[in-house]
């Protein structure tokens, strides 16, 4: 009982950094406090008495725990391919006293344009950026929770970080009236609002082979479920991420408020060689 006395002391004193970690990797405070919770189980049933740097050794237990979450998650996404994937939540008071480091790890780098992004990244991608960029977990290290080499680890912290740094640079590109109008559209296909998409929609509109404004309303009403606004090329569009990868995006013509065009894309190559940023909903 007394080494077990011993290392509660010790994750409780670690508790905050942990729940930051599990927060930046699974975006929600509800998921991030499960996290840590199941980590301390784990802990509990490990022989500690070769570890050497209790700190590293804890954060990597909280990594393996939210890999396997995040795994679970995209699987699950993977079955309702359809659905549009819910956006994180905002920090919730957690169920223990918050004190100031806590809100300054907090504050550090997980806004919501920041988590939807990271959303956006494979597993493997999120827990080596996450460790390696915010946290300064070696490579080496990181590598050992993957199962892969340093420098195959390096190479997924490099992909994320590219997406990262076009999400920022993509923020204040992404506020235009364009943005609004693309987003009033996804949010009125998605609610099958027939007659807020006729009112977006020039009278003469075109989209596939389909002509006028009532007959493209009539075909979007309630199918862009799975859609997210996006930078594509750095303009605003539309596109339907799943399994990592872009599947398919729309491109808007707008001209004086009001769409005249849409063009859907679905073709692999063209889509693998664009540069696209998901974008988080903006706050109305």
């Amino acid at each position: 009982m007394h080494e077990q006395d011993w290392l509660g002391a010790r994750f409780a004193e670690h508790r905050s950094h942990l729940h930051a970690v599990a927060y930046r990797m699974l975006g929600t405070t509800a998921e991030a406090e499960d996290a840590v919770q199941e980590a301390w189980l784990r802990v509990g049933r490990a022989d500690t008495s070769a570890v050497e740097n209790l700190a590293g050794w804890l954060t990597t237990v909280v990594a393996r725990v939210c890999l396997n979450l995040l795994e679970a998650r995209r699987a699950r996404r993977e079955d309702t391919a359809g659905a549009l994937p819910p956006e994180p939540d905002r920090p919730r008071p957690a169920l223990r006293p918050v004190v100031p480091e806590d809100e300054a790890l907090l504050a550090d780098s997980v806004g919501v344009a920041l988590l939807v992004v990271l959303d956006t990244l494979t597993p493997a991608e999120r827990l080596a950026f996450v460790l390696h960029d915010v946290f300064a977990v070696s490579f080496a290290e990181i590598a050992a929770i993957l199962d892969r080499t340093p420098a195959a680890t390096r190479q997924l912290a490099s992909r994320a970080r590219r997406r990262v740094q076009g999400a920022a640079a993509a923020s204040e590109a992404g506020r235009s009236p364009k943005r609004e109008i693309v987003e009033a559209f996804l949010a009125a296909s998605r609610a099958g609002d027939f007659a807020a998409l006729l009112d977006l929609l020039d009278p003469d509109a075109v989209a596939l082979e389909i002509r006028g404004a009532h007959e493209v309303a009539a075909f979007f009403a309630g199918r862009a479920r799975g859609a997210r606004v996006a930078l594509v090329q750095g303009v605003p569009a539309a596109v339907w991420w799943h399994r990592g990868g872009p599947k398919a995006v729309i491109e808007f013509t707008v001209r004086a408020g009001k769409i005249t065009a849409l063009a859907i894309d679905t073709d692999r190559r063209r889509l693998a060689g664009l540069d696209i940023v998901v974008l988080p909903v903006a706050a109305r």
